[in-house]
């Protein structure tokens, strides 16, 4: 049996402006660190194997806030998908008993084009809401110069198959930390959603989802910490 845990990013500064982020890098938002603590706690009920996440800074940001709460008992490193190794945390000697976290641009925010940085709300004024949702929400619909939720998933669930599935097939429990739409391209492939379905799947900020799968990496349970978020 293994066991993954899909993370969203705590909220970030732009988040709490309700702006678009996408790809934009930006700090996380005032206020997190009860949150992280939260999530520290009952992620570590668990073993955790190996991490991965995105580039930005909300995503990497996010595994560290949650690991200084555990620090002493599961020390981590960053391993960049260029081949380059640096620590990451507070470990003076990478050992054994260290988490290694994977870092791959495949996990990404959708790229949003000309909505990046934009105020969802004015731009919902300016071209209609449902217009927005449409941009925001279903499978194929493409925004301004920018990804559609079917881009996100060419690119997500691939890297999946090819790394997290691995990870799982071998009995490790994995820890993906990434945004809500490269996390929504996740579960529809792990839950077999429809292209029209997904569009009703939104997760908060912090959420925190647990799969278990048997060896074949067939799905036995899910579990949504809800009250976390």
């Amino acid at each position: 049996m293994a066991k993954l845990f899909l993370l969203r990013h705590l909220k970030s500064q732009w988040n709490e402006e309700n702006r678009f982020a996408g790809w934009t890098d930006g700090p996380l938002a005032k206020g997190q660190e009860e949150k992280a603590k939260e999530l520290a706690l009952e992620l570590f009920k668990h073993r955790i194997d190996k991490i991965y996440t995105s580039p930005l800074f909300r995503n990497m940001d996010t595994v560290a806030e949650i690991f200084e709460y555990s620090i002493n008992k599961y020390p981590f490193f960053i391993h960049l998908d260029q081949g380059k190794m640096k620590k990451w945390g507070n470990c003076a000697d990478i050992t054994a008993n260290d988490v290694p976290a994977y870092v791959s641009e495949n996990l990404n925010e959708r790229y949003y084009g000309k909505l990046q940085g934009l105020n969802k709300q004015e731009i919902a004024k300016k071209y209609g809401e449902e217009k927005v949702r449409l941009w925001r929400r279903v499978f194929k619909d493409v925004s301004i110069e920018g990804e559609s939720l079917k881009d996100v998933y060419k690119r997500a669930v691939p890297f999946y198959k090819k790394y997290v599935e691995k990870d799982l097939k071998q009995g490790k429990n994995i820890l993906l930390v990434a945004s809500h739409n490269s996390l929504r391209a996740l579960i529809k492939y792990i839950e077999g959603i429809s292209d029209k379905n997904i569009a009703n799947v939104e997760l908060s900020f912090a959420v925190l989802l647990e799969y278990e799968f048997n060896d074949d990496v067939d799905l036995i349970s899910k579990k949504y910490y809800s009250q976390i978020v």
